[in-house]
Order: C-alpha cells, then sequence, then structure tokens
C-alpha cells in the first residue's frame, strides 16, 4: 500500500527543525494544483516526484492525473517496479513512455551539462503524451531546493519547455517535502535519494547501455554483499571511473566496508578491473565536483 500509519508526531525534529509555514504551503500546493484542473506528473518514483502525485490526486482526483515514467536505459530496474505499486495504490492511471535519450548526442558525450539533454528528452515525449490524453499540464517533482543551485540543466530544459513545477513555486524543501509525506502516512517519505543511472559515470565518459547496465549490475551486487555481511548502509553509489570504480556509502561505514574484500570483489566482479571506497562518504551529485563551471548546451 502507498499508506502506512501516520506518525503521532509529524513535528518530529529530526525530519525538520521548523515546520511553521507548512500547512499555508500545502494549502497554496493543493490550489496551485487545482488550477491546473489535469496534470501529467513525472513521476519518477522519488520522494519528491511521489508527493507531487499525492498531492495532485487529493488536488484533483485520480482521474484528472497521469502518471508517467519513462522507461530508459538509465532507470533501474527495481525503481520501475516501485513507481508502478504506488501509482496503482492511488488509483491512477500509471503510463511508460519509452525515452531516447541515447539517441542525442549530447547525452552520450557525458559533458557537464547531460541532464539539460535528458530533461529535454523527457519532456518531449511527456508534452505530447499529455495533448494525446487531453491533460493540460506536465509538471515535475523540482523542489524549492533544488531551484536554488547554481547547476541544475534539467531545470533550464523543463522550464524552456513550460513544464510546471508546483512544490517549487509553493516553496517547499526537500526536508518539507518528507515531512509532508511522512503526514500523510506516504512510504516515500524517507526514501534514499535515487537518480538516474548516468549521474554515476564521471563526466567525459560516453554514456551506452552497455555501462549502465555495469553499474546497475555492480550496485545490485553492492547491495546484496551488504545484506549478507549485516553491513547496514542507507545511500550508497558505485561510481564508475572507466576501468575503476569507486563505492560512496555512508560515512560511518566507510571504513567498515573498505575492510570487507568480498564486497570489493563483488564489485570488481560485475565488470571494473578495480575498486576503491570514497572516504568522504557518500554525496548525492559527487560527480559534478569535478566541474569547473556550470556547462551550457
Amino acid at each position: 500500500m502507498a499508506q502506512t500509519a501516520p506518525h503521532p508526531d509529524t513535528q518530529d525534529p529530526g525530519i525538520h527543525p521548523d515546520l511553521a509555514d507548512l500547512d499555508a504551503q500545502l494549502a497554496d500546493l493543493d490550489r496551485a494544483l487545482r488550477a491546473l484542473g489535469s496534470v501529467v506528473v513525472a513521476f519518477s518514483g522519488g520522494a519528491d516526484s511521489a508527493f507531487l502525485l499525492a498531492a495532485a490526486v487529493r488536488a484533483l482526483g485520480p482521474d484528472r492525473v497521469l502518471a508517467a515514467t519513462a522507461i530508459s536505459d538509465s532507470l533501474p530496474a527495481a525503481e520501475l517496479a516501485a513507481a508502478a505499486r504506488f501509482a496503482g495504490d492511488l488509483g491512477v492511471t500509471h503510463l511508460t513512455p519509452r525515452t531516447h535519450e541515447m539517441d542525442r548526442d549530447g547525452y552520450r558525450a557525458n559533458a557537464g551539462n547531460r541532464c539539460y539533454f535528458c530533461k529535454a528528452e523527457l519532456l518531449d515525449v511527456l508534452i505530447p503524451l499529455a495533448a494525446e490524453h487531453d491533460f493540460a499540464a506536465v509538471a515535475t517533482g523540482t523542489n524549492s531546493d533544488d531551484a536554488r543551485s547554481a547547476f541544475r540543466p534539467g531545470i533550464r530544459a523543463a522550464a524552456e519547455r513550460g513544464a510546471a513545477t508546483p512544490l517549487r513555486d509553493a516553496g517547499l524543501t526537500k526536508a518539507q517535502v518528507r515531512a509532508a509525506s511522512r503526514r500523510w502516512g506516504l512510504r516515500t517519505w524517507d526514501k534514499p535519494a535515487a537518480a538516474c543511472l548516468s549521474s554515476r559515470v564521471a563526466y567525459g565518459l560516453e554514456i551506452s547501455p552497455a555501462r549502465l547496465a555495469r553499474v546497475e549490475r555492480a550496485e545490485a551486487a553492492l547491495r546484496s554483499g551488504l545484506v549478507r555481511h549485516r553491513i547496514p548502509v542507507r545511500d550508497l553509489r558505485v561510481r564508475d571511473l572507466g576501468d575503476r570504480a569507486r563505492i560512496e556509502v555512508d560515512l560511518d561505514r566507510v571504513v567498515e566496508v573498505a575492510q570487507c574484500e568480498p564486497l570489493l570483489a563483488a564489485v570488481r566482479a560485475s565488470g571494473f578491473t578495480a575498486v576503491e571506497v570514497d572516504p568522504r562518504g557518500f554525496r548525492s551529485g559527487s560527480m559534478n565536483e569535478a566541474l569547473p563551471q556550470p556547462a551550457r548546451p
């Protein structure tokens, strides 16, 4: 079920220290969604797009909301299955259009602006889909934290195509999205960040289906090994540096993972000749640290 029993204390300071404006922001979100009339939600299955989907159903009803999860080589198979269950539990029609990022030279080249071409492809598929089903708008799960980042080429591509950003417009931060999701009993409230597989590949290395499949195999092998060795990890990534893989895990588990040779061997067996563990731990978007400046298409 997409819904679970709400936590008795939705003001838990462990989620966010100041939720004073949350009720007002949720009211703004509801009004904005009602004003759209009908909406296709670009639904990756992550915490932000899941919350947006649930909010849209609350505002408009399930018949005036479509969930669209793009199928491509960059989407882990496990994410699709979870997204389908969530949408089904909300009573929303779940569409799975195919996108073709690999057909875009800028995406395969994997320069610092790769996300621009990915989001452009997504919206160029979803906008005609919305028109085909007579839905008024396409909305993404961009939140207000995302908008503050100095380097988000994907947000620019979506804005150029007129995508709605209801969470950002209501001023909802990531922490507030999680707090509200917990209040509503959504199981995605504490879901770890799950960026696309291409985000694991070092800039400058060409994106290919084989490279993405190798990363997916390595992360699956690592997760299975962590369970076997009883090492609890919330966030992990296997970064593709070419022949080498770099593992990122929660900072307090770095030493334990680095000293567990079977885990390193499992990642090597996925197709890498060497494996290292990043001593700085997991960092969302760590590949961007190597960029000297934002790149433009």
